[in-house]
């Protein structure tokens, strides 16, 4: 009987001062029971505890540091420089993986050989790590990024050989750097969707896409300007109808943002911007319109419940 190959898979953790979920964001990796496994974990010079936990799993993490950096992105590039991993993914310190998924994600690899970024869903979670929404994508293509569609951070590997040849993180992006990478790949290869839930994403007051949600958008609004300047992306941007859509997307990405900040007004002109531009791409968010409009007048609580029956009626159906 043929034993089955698994290529070597290296997880790198960024962290800084999140000890509270710290923890649960190591274990969900050590215990993916993967036969070739790297972990790194770069955490930012941490004071509230976060060390003790890392040298408490010294034994079973490659590496891992612990010194003042100049924010996520170059944390993050420390750990792919030392990578060794044929298949790299990113963990957050308050995200979590779910078991298996490194092995459904080192399949797809094996079995789509041109494949130079694979994607899962996610589930949203909340401080305690209560599910509240599933995030679920499809078969997305390069325009699809350039719309601003946005695949789920933690569910998200990639070839080690092309990450390497591209030069990594762009370190002046402390938002999006994610999505710029993934533009960047999508130039050179095919993107495969995994419809499986591989991790979860956790939504806390803390959080960059809370506490920091007005200072997302600004960074869409560079890489549109950034995809202006490169060949390909160019090269499409001629469409007009395209251009406009990656506009409204632009426009789309920030209201959805400001929303999550409680700026509702601002977050109700920005889908009016998009709509402008876009019906099309901005109603695809035309709930979070909507919410948007509540939240204007006293009713944003309507989203959580929403979102919370939403999870609760796609649990049951499956």
């Amino acid at each position: 009987m043929e034993e089955t190959y698994y290529p070597a898979i290296t997880i790198v953790t960024p962290s800084f001062n999140q000890a509270q979920y710290l923890e649960a964001a190591i274990c969900s990796v050590l215990e993916q029971d993967y036969p070739d496994l790297e972990y790194l974990v770069i955490d930012g010079g941490s004071t509230d505890g976060s060390v003790e936990i890392i040298e408490r799993y010294n034994d079973r993490i490659d590496w891992w540091i612990s010194e003042p950096d100049h924010g996520q992105s170059e944390a993050i590039n420390k750990g792919f420089h030392r990578a060794q991993g044929d298949i790299i993914g990113w963990l957050n310190s308050d995200d979590v993986l779910l078991p298996g998924t490194l092995k459904m994600v080192a399949e797809a690899f094996e079995t789509h050989p041109d494949a130079v970024l694979v994607y899962g869903d996610v589930h949203s979670i909340d401080a305690a790590g209560k599910i509240f929404n599933t995030m679920r994508y499809g078969q997305w293509e390069l325009e699809d990024l350039m719309r601003f569609s946005i695949l789920g951070q933690p569910a998200v590997f990639i070839r080690r050989k092309l990450l390497r040849a591209l030069g990594y993180l762009e370190e002046s992006f402390h938002f999006l750097m994610d999505h710029h990478l993934w533009l960047r790949m999508a130039q050179e290869g095919d993107m495969l969707h995994l419809p499986a839930v591989l991790a979860c994403a956790r939504y806390h007051q803390e959080a960059k896409n809370i506490a920091r949600a007005v200072q997302f958008g600004p960074e869409a609004f560079r890489m549109v300007g950034w995809m202006r300047t490169q060949p390909l992306l160019q090269r499409l941007l001629l469409d007009t109808k395209l251009e406009k859509q990656v506009e409204a997307g632009a426009y789309r990405f920030h209201a959805r943002y400001l929303v999550d900040g409680g700026e509702y007004r601002a977050a109700f002109r920005a889908y009016r911007k998009a709509f402008f531009r876009s019906p099309t791409v901005a109603l695809t968010e035309w709930h979070r319109w909507l919410f948007s409009g509540l939240g204007c007048v006293g009713f944003a609580w309507l989203a959580r419940v929403f979102y919370r029956a939403k999870h609760a009626f796609t649990s049951r159906t499956g």
